[in-house]
């Protein structure tokens, strides 16, 4: 009986685990590398940016950003777990004074001194995170999405066979 129970209990918390993180716009699936550097050459990142990824889950894209286009990178995630690996991560790097991992919604820290974000969320989250876009991110600022555009904004550039979209934050009207 508690040999079964146990059984039970461990698979819900694995199911909450694995889950939890679609509630906030995004589940857990990682980017593939070939996709990370290919969403970074299109949106121009290079040494003078600051790259925001929002649900950074292991961190590879803000290790790329850092050490393959020399970038100061930031990563945003709340899953304790991924935000545990991602900072192990970059704590072992060797660019790690150029990256920091920050635990917590992105819908509550600060964005404004990001001058490209990177996004792999659901649809819904995309759309939540635009008008924070708006509020607090200069005009110019890029935004790449991978799968999931943002439904409310024009894309400026795309790669369609992997699913890329490139977004410029627009001047006030």
């Amino acid at each position: 009986m508690w040999m079964l129970l146990s059984i039970f209990f461990a698979f819900l918390l694995w199911v909450i685990w694995k889950y939890w993180a679609v509630i906030i716009g995004a589940g857990y699936d990682p980017t593939p590398m070939g996709t990370v550097r290919r969403m970074l050459e299109l949106a121009g990142v290079g040494e003078n940016d600051v790259v925001y990824d929002l649900g950074c889950g292991d961190g590879r894209i803000v290790l790329t950003a850092a050490r393959e286009f020399g970038a100061r990178a930031v990563g945003i995630e709340a899953d304790p777990v991924r935000f545990l690996i991602a900072y192990l991560r970059i704590l072992f790097s060797d660019k790690r004074d150029r990256m920091t991992i920050k635990f917590g919604n992105f819908m509550n820290v600060p964005l404004g001194d990001a001058t490209c974000i990177t996004l792999f969320l659901f649809r819904r989250g995309n759309e939540m995170l635009t008008p924070k876009f708006e509020k607090e991110l200069a005009p110019g600022t890029r935004i790449v999405s991978f799968v999931w555009r943002i439904q409310s904004w024009r894309p400026v550039k795309m790669d369609a066979l992997q699913e890329i979209y490139l977004y410029v934050v627009p001047k006030p009207e």
